[in-house]
This record gives structure tokens, C-alpha cells and sequence, in this order.
């Protein structure tokens, strides 16, 4: 396959591949953001695990052994309505069968008028929270890699969709997927074999082909882990881990897939726990770093899409910052979406308590929330009807044309 450079393929994105909100939808959007309260602008910025809405998990110190929820409970109702996040993650514990999944992502769906997201790691491969699941008869996928070897752009595509179409039945809106890293180190313990492949043209190929497979279910997808895991040697579940690419080296590498990713609109992006020190110049990690989000990511690269964390409950995380300094180091590099906070109610309440002493401003906040909504107003049909209730001025309802 013929080679093309980051920068070609950054211009071809600029001029071809952004998607404007259209005139109609950003007056909607806009007039929705000024009847938000600050708590329901602050919950967007968060997607968690529905378990940490339990009430005992909220006052608990930090407790790892908290408790694992297949539905609702009244209690954890109630927490939403202070804590509205914006979204939520499941895992393998909180799904049981068929019948279980459809109804509680129809709870989980229904807690919030702007409709909370509802998201997924389903790689296909060994991260697969439901092909892994016996209780569900989906197709199943040895690893990507697997997939990456056949080098057919139909068949990752067939992959993508088949995986993106059995999310959808389920009532899912976004799956983590799929990787975008490069897998060029032998070392790596992270990535390996959930990688498409070590050339990352071929790779860039098929992250576009998954993408592409997966949108046209009507599932939104979320590329990981910028800027690139595949070359480092560690794990940021655990510790500080590096690369120590240059900036160039990368876009000769890493980088190809993550602007593959953009030119078929991947929905997110997924920043990862790493550090680049012959990039920034220090051991700051690239969720925290402003330089690798902001100007690198989102004004080098072109990318006005949502930029997500890594878990915040990984070990680099944890063992060095607390829950809502961690959430406010994100912020202010970049990124519009906090994943898996440790302690979700001492995230939100850092953030609140930041915009409020004007540490961060509510504008900032505003350019998140705005790039949030515009996300999910495409993905939920444009149709407006999670929205009307938002809308009803004085008793009567405007449409779109009216705001403008």
C-alpha cells in the first residue's frame, strides 16, 4: 500500500472530512446550554460505571470492593439527580443475559432527558465484554490482529458492523473501539494483539474500515490510546509508562492511524495515561498535557471532535492524584470527557468547586458540553424528541427554524 503522510492526510481531513452543525441544530444546541443548570453542564463531562451512583459507594473512602449492580436501585436513582453524568460504561459484571442488558440500558437511558450514553469496550477479541459472555450468541472474534493479517478493508468492515449491530440491538450507543495503536514493540504487554498489526498504513486501513463498519449500525465509536500505546514497554493500568518517540517519529507512525481515525470521523478519541518526554519535554502524561491535547491533537491535527480519558482509575491515576484534581488536570489540558473517575462524586464536586472560585471558567466548560451535545444529537437521529422537553417555552414548544 502506497504510503501517505500525516500531513496530506491532515489536509485532506481540514478540507474534506469536518462535519458543520448545521445551522438549525447548533441554534438548538446553544439555546439548550443556556437552560442547563451548571450541575447538568458539569455531568456531561463524565461517563462512569452505574455502580458508583450506589449511595454507599459514593460515601465510601476509596473502597475497591464496592458493589457490582445489574439494575437500578430507588437510592442510586437519587444520587443521579445531584450527580447526572453524562453517560455510563458497563462491564462484564453488571451484564447477565439478553433480557437483563436491554432493560437496564433502557433504565439507564431513560434517568435524563439529554439521554445519557451508554458505552462499551467490545474490541472484539479478548476485550469483549459480551462475545465473552456466554449467555449471549453474538459473533465472536479471536483478536484484531487476526483480522489485521487477512488485510481485507470488506472483512474488518463486516467485523466492525457485525460487532456495531449486535451493540445496537442491545441498546448501546458508543463502543471503545477499536485500537488505533501501532503494535511495533515486542515488549508491549498492553496492546499486543489488539492491534490490527505492526505497519501502520495497513492498521490505518482497517481502523477506517472498522469505523466505517461499526457507524453504519448506528453505533459511535471512540479510537484509543492516543498518542499512540503500541511502542511503550509498560503499563499504565499500574505505573508511569513512556514512549519516547519525537513528535516527527510519530507521525511517521503512530499517528497514522489516529488521522485515519478522523478522516471517517471517529466519534472520540481516547487519550492515554503515557508520557512523552521528547514531545513535552517532561514525564507529564498525556491526559494532563495541554501541549499533546490541545495544540497537538485538537489544533495540529485538526480533530474537533470529543477528546476522552483513559480510566481514571488506572494506578497512575490513582497513586499519585486524587479524584478531583485528576478531573481538573484533564480539563484544562483539553480533554471534554472524564472516564471512570475513582470517586465520581469528588470528581464532579473538584470541578464545580473550580469554575466556581474561577480556577476554570464556565466557557471552557461550555466548549466541552457544546462539542457533547452536538455528539449526541447526531447520534440520536436528529429528530429533536430527546430534546423537546428542553424546549417547551411558555407552554408551547419552538422548533429549530424558530431559534434562529
Amino acid at each position: 500500500m502506497k504510503k501517505i503522510s500525516v500531513l496530506l492526510l491532515t489536509v485532506l481531513f481540514v478540507l474534506n472530512s469536518v462535519r458543520p452543525v448545521r445551522a438549525a441544530d447548533d441554534a438548538v444546541i446553544r439555546y439548550i446550554m443556556e437552560t442547563m443548570s451548571l450541575e447538568e453542564k458539569i455531568g456531561q463531562l463524565f461517563i462512569v460505571r452505574p455502580d458508583c451512583l450506589d449511595p454507599e459507594y459514593i460515601d465510601d473512602d476509596r473502597n475497591p470492593d464496592y458493589k457490582v449492580f445489574t439494575e437500578l436501585t430507588g437510592g442510586m436513582k437519587e444520587t443521579y439527580k445531584d450527580y447526572p453524568a453524562g453517560g455510563f460504561v458497563l462491564f462484564g459484571k453488571n451484564i447477565v443475559d439478553e433480557e437483563q442488558l436491554v432493560s437496564f440500558n433502557v433504565e439507564l437511558h431513560s434517568l435524563n432527558k439529554l439521554t445519557p450514553l451508554i458505552c462499551i469496550d467490545e474490541e472484539g477479541g479478548a476485550v469483549s465484554r459480551i462475545a465473552n459472555n456466554e449467555n449471549f450468541d453474538v459473533p465472536r472474534y479471536t483478536c484484531m490482529e487476526d483480522v489485521g493479517n487477512i488485510d481485507q478493508w470488506g472483512h474488518t468492515y463486516d467485523v466492525g458492523y457485525s460487532i456495531g449491530d449486535y451493540l445496537r440491538r442491545y441498546g448501546f450507543d458508543l463502543d471503545f473501539a477499536p485500537v488505533a495503536d501501532v503494535n511495533t514493540n515486542p515488549d508491549n504487554i498492553v496492546i499486543g494483539e489488539r492491534a490490527f498489526g505492526s505497519d501502520p498504513y495497513k492498521a490505518s486501513y482497517m481502523v477506517q474500515a472498522f469505523i466505517c463498519g461499526m457507524h453504519d449500525t448506528g453505533i459511535m465509536t471512540c479510537i484509543k490510546h492516543y498518542p499512540g500505546h503500541g511502542d511503550t514497554s509498560g503499563d499504565s493500568h499500574f505505573d508511569l509508562t513512556y514512549t519516547n518517540k519525537t513528535w516527527q517519529e510519530m507521525q511517521d507512525w503512530e499517528l497514522v492511524t489516529f488521522v485515519g481515525g478522523i478522516l471517517v470521523d471517529t466519534d472520540m478519541i481516547m487519550v492515554a495515561h503515557i508520557a512523552a518526554p521528547n514531545v513535552t519535554g517532561s514525564d507529564e502524561i498525556a491526559t494532563f498535557s495541554y501541549e499533546l491535547v490541545t495544540e497537538k491533537l485538537r489544533n495540529e491535527l485538526g480533530y474537533n471532535g470529543v477528546i476522552i480519558t483513559d480510566s481514571m482509575e488506572m494506578g497512575v491515576i490513582i497513586d499519585n492524584y486524587d479524584p478531583a484534581q485528576a478531573a481538573l488536570n484533564a480539563i484544562k489540558a483539553g480533554a471534554d470527557i472524564i472516564l471512570l473517575p475513582q470517586i465520581y462524586k469528588e470528581a464532579f464536586d473538584g470541578i464545580k468547586t473550580a469554575i466556581l472560585s474561577g480556577e476554570i471558567s464556565e466557557e471552557r466548560i461550555d466548549e466541552s458540553v457544546y462539542r457533547i451535545l452536538s455528539m449526541k444529537f447526531r447520534h440520536f437521529g436528529l429528530s429533536y424528541d430527546i430534546f423537546l422537553p428542553m424546549l417547551d417555552i411558555f407552554g408551547r414548544r419552538r422548533t429549530a427554524d424558530s431559534l434562529l
